[in-house]
């Protein structure tokens, strides 16, 4: 049980977090802001600030690093004015901050008062802010010189502000040489944050709740960005704490034929897999769920990844599919995705707004092939791909992915195994016959229920999707090249179909 004292909550000004702290940070309490330069300190310093600001609470930045012209500068970045926050430069040296003898940092009966100690008590005094921000303690700690003078006078500060009911963000930016614990030990939360830079794209921020005593938080590693406006922070995806009731029922295509080999369609709370070769049609088949589902009124999502807009609305319209209509009806969102501009906990939250907020029924991730590129650390794809999966799921989403097989002709290695975590399974395939290229269209799993276990030809032509009858004459279609069963006559008929 939480204790009373921590019960009361204050918001850090960035609404990811506070959903990750599960409400905020306990007030009265000193907290630790570490990362390497660059990742985000003081913005989300600025933010914490301001949320006060916003809510009636006096503010202070005290700074030994940085300048108030700086930190103006930093705020006008944002489009924000520090006017309402007391900013105070603490301007030390050893003699005002270390006198011989002096082990503590504000406490008057060991020592006597520094002149830069008894400047900040005065402001502390004059401003009685209840939000305090100190930048940094990469200065204490090199005027400190040793690890125990260090120790008591990070206590020290920690002591003053918890008497004068504030809550405190200590920013320490990992300059130092040797790892040290200090500060950690003596933070009551610390919060980390990260960045890196892939060999391709945007640098790649994360944080995580390193500590927090006695209340609840979610942990691990969580991404965000930063830009102009602050820090955007996507809690990580636990599908665990999503659970509604929905009722099961099939989706379908619209068109006989593919409902007829998914055994009446696909299911409300499903994942999908559709998988072959560039140009065999896998798109089109996503595109058809959608355009059914716009139909009935219900809105679908896609997510694009390996095409451009127009060329998928070309692509569909040619085929007799008004995504147009539908985007303008607000029934398709169409969203194209930059794989080198985007992180994984940054795509889930994507998603999770296109389920929790437009309230789309169908999602589609066009491709997985481009999802993995979007991961900074491909061993972790299939943990973060199940748990998505498994929160749209929970929600009554039919999910559909589309993955490409290498090559034209459909090797089997698509670079991630996913077939294992999926509910239904299509693939699509080229063949061979008579000189002609054909594509072949199978359901290879469904988990749900029964389902045809036959090839069927598809044939996307005249402006429409066709799906011709099983392939019950030719041996050997998933090869790429089948050797024909029949007679000569029917081989001859349906020749004279094709052209």
């Amino acid at each position: 049980m939480e204790h009373p004292e921590l019960a009361k909550r204050i918001k850090t000004g960035v609404s990811g977090l506070d959903d990750i702290l599960d409400g905020g940070l306990p007030a009265n309490r000193v907290y630790l802001l570490e990362g390497n330069p660059g990742s985000g300190k003081t913005t989300l310093a600025l933010q914490f600030l301001l949320e006060g600001v916003k809510n009636g609470e006096p503010g202070l930045y005290v700074t030994l690093s940085e300048t108030k012209i700086e930190l103006s500068e930093v705020a006008a970045s944002h489009g924000w004015t520090l006017d309402n926050i007391n900013l105070h430069e603490l301007s030390v040296s050893e003699d005002t901050l270390m006198p011989d003898g002096q082990y503590t940092f504000f406490h008057p009966s060991e020592v006597e008062l520094g002149q830069a100690t008894k400047s900040l008590i005065d402001e502390v005094d004059r401003t009685k802010p209840l939000r305090v921000v100190f930048d940094s303690l990469s200065e204490m700690r090199l005027l400190a010189r040793d690890p125990l003078r260090y120790r008591r006078q990070i206590l020290g500060l920690k002591q003053f502000f918890i008497n004068k009911h504030c809550t405190v963000l200590l920013i320490d930016d990992l300059t130092s040489s040797s790892s040290d614990l200090q500060p950690q030990s003596l933070a009551h939360g610390v919060i980390t944050l990260e960045q890196s830079s892939p060999e391709y794209g945007i640098d790649r921020r994360r944080l995580r709740i390193a500590k927090l005593r006695g209340v609840h938080f979610r942990s691990g590693y969580h991404d965000f960005v930063l830009k102009k406006g602050g820090l955007v922070v996507f809690p990580r995806l636990i599908a665990a704490e999503h659970k509604p009731s929905f009722k099961r029922t099939q989706v379908s295509s619209g068109l006989e034929g593919l409902d007829a080999l998914l055994g009446g369609g696909l299911d409300q709370g499903s994942s999908n897999l559709i998988v072959g070769p560039a140009g065999a049609g896998k798109s089109s088949i996503a595109t058809l769920f959608a355009c059914a589902a716009a139909g009935r009124g219900e809105k679908s999502s896609f997510f694009i990844f390996d095409e451009i807009l127009d060329t998928f609305i070309d692509r569909s319209e040619s085929l007799n599919m008004p995504v147009t209509k539908w985007i303008e009806s607000n029934l398709l969102s169409v969203q194209q995705i930059d794989p080198a501009e985007i992180s994984a906990g940054e795509f889930a939250h994507r998603v999770r707004n296109a389920v929790e907020k437009d309230k789309s029924k169908i999602i589609v991730i066009d491709s997985l092939n481009g999802y993995m590129i979007a991961m900074p650390e491909q061993r972790s794809l299939v943990a973060q791909l199940h748990e998505l999966l498994s929160y749209l799921n929970q929600m009554g989403i039919v999910t559909i992915l589309i993955s490409s097989q290498h090559g034209l002709m459909g090797q089997h290695d698509v670079g991630i195994n996913v077939s294992y975590i999926a509910d239904s399974a299509i693939h699509m395939r080229f063949f061979e016959m008579k000189g002609r290229i054909r594509k072949a269209i199978s359901v290879l799993k469904k988990r749900s229920g029964a389902h045809e276990d036959t090839i069927r030809e598809l044939m996307l032509r005249k402006g429409r999707i066709e799906i011709g009858e099983p392939l019950s004459q030719f041996q050997g279609v998933l090869t790429g090249v089948p050797t024909y069963m029949g007679s000569s006559s029917e081989l001859m008929k349906l020749n004279d179909e094709k052209k």
